[in-house]
């Protein structure tokens, strides 16, 4: 596990989880498929059921597994991975973890919120757009966010954008939640125009999306922010995310950067981004 990683949040938090399955059972190791493909079966009071990776909502109605499936099992360390980068590069700039008031973007079962609370964040916003995925939070860390909203940043209503904004928000982290085309460059870019300039992004992404043949819009949006000086990258880190079912090695990016101006309207109204999938927004394949 990288050496910024540390996952005694989410394990002591698991020990507290009530566990609603007997046994997880993974795939013939010889059996290779697509990360937004993988699958695995679960047991339950004597019967076996098949659960996709893709289905969260499947996933997060069953208490502890996805911390089992995702944490134990494929050893994925990415909650904690950025949120301590997050802390170690905002710190180096002079600003205490304490100051940051998140948005949680794809917040899913609070894993990364759990971390932030963790690490003393002012306030913490979760955003989702499941609402199996706030029921999961409130059930199995109903003392981590402030406020947990289920929405669609594409569909943000007006009231809730004017009382987003009255939060005075600082930082972004969106983890495990882009890519895969479930949430969309529009969802992020409006996460973006909702923090404060000056703030912090922190994010995740698979590395095959930040390259040249990515077709999700990201590798573009990423490059678009950078050159027009909207935001302004500190960290940049390839890591191990987690394993896949055959346990090959999953890498993703971590980006740590700061946002200098106001989104441009062209960007909010989609003319840059527009490209790949523009599904509404949820939480993507861990």
């Amino acid at each position: 596990m990288p050496g910024i990683a540390n996952d005694v949040v989410w394990r002591n938090r698991f020990d507290d989880i009530e566990s609603e399955f007997d046994d997880i059972l993974l795939p013939d190791s010889g059996e290779r498929v697509d990360q937004d493909e993988e699958w695995c079966e679960i047991v339950a009071a004597g019967e076996r059921r098949r659960i996709r990776f893709h289905n969260y909502s499947d996933i997060f109605q069953i208490s502890g597994l996805y911390e089992a499936l995702f944490y134990d099992q494929l050893e994925c360390c990415s909650p904690s991975y950025i949120s301590n980068l997050l802390k170690s590069v905002a710190r180096e700039y002079g600003e205490p973890i304490e100051s940051l008031r998140v948005l949680d973007v794809g917040a899913g079962n609070g894993m990364v919120g759990d971390e932030l609370h963790e690490l003393g964040v002012e306030s913490l916003t979760g955003i989702d757009i499941l609402p199996t995925a706030k029921e999961a939070a409130d059930r199995d860390r109903p003392d981590v966010y402030d406020e947990y909203i289920v929405c669609d940043l594409t569909r943000l209503p007006e009231p809730l954008e004017k009382e987003l904004r009255s939060r005075r928000l600082n930082c972004i982290s969106s983890v495990a939640a882009l890519g895969f085309g479930d949430i969309p460059p529009t969802a992020f870019i409006k996460a973006l125009d909702l923090i404060e300039t000056r703030g912090w992004i922190a994010f995740n992404i698979k590395e095959d999306f930040l390259q040249e043949s990515d077709t999700t819009g990201f590798c573009r949006l990423v490059r678009q922010l950078s050159r027009r000086r909207i935001i302004q990258p500190y960290a940049y880190r390839r890591y191990q995310h987690r394993l896949s079912i055959t346990g090959r090695p999953l890498y993703y990016v971590a980006m740590v950067a700061r946002k200098l101006c106001n989104v441009p309207d062209d960007m909010l109204n989609g003319d840059l981004v527009s490209m790949g999938h523009e599904s509404s927004p949820s939480v993507a394949p861990v």
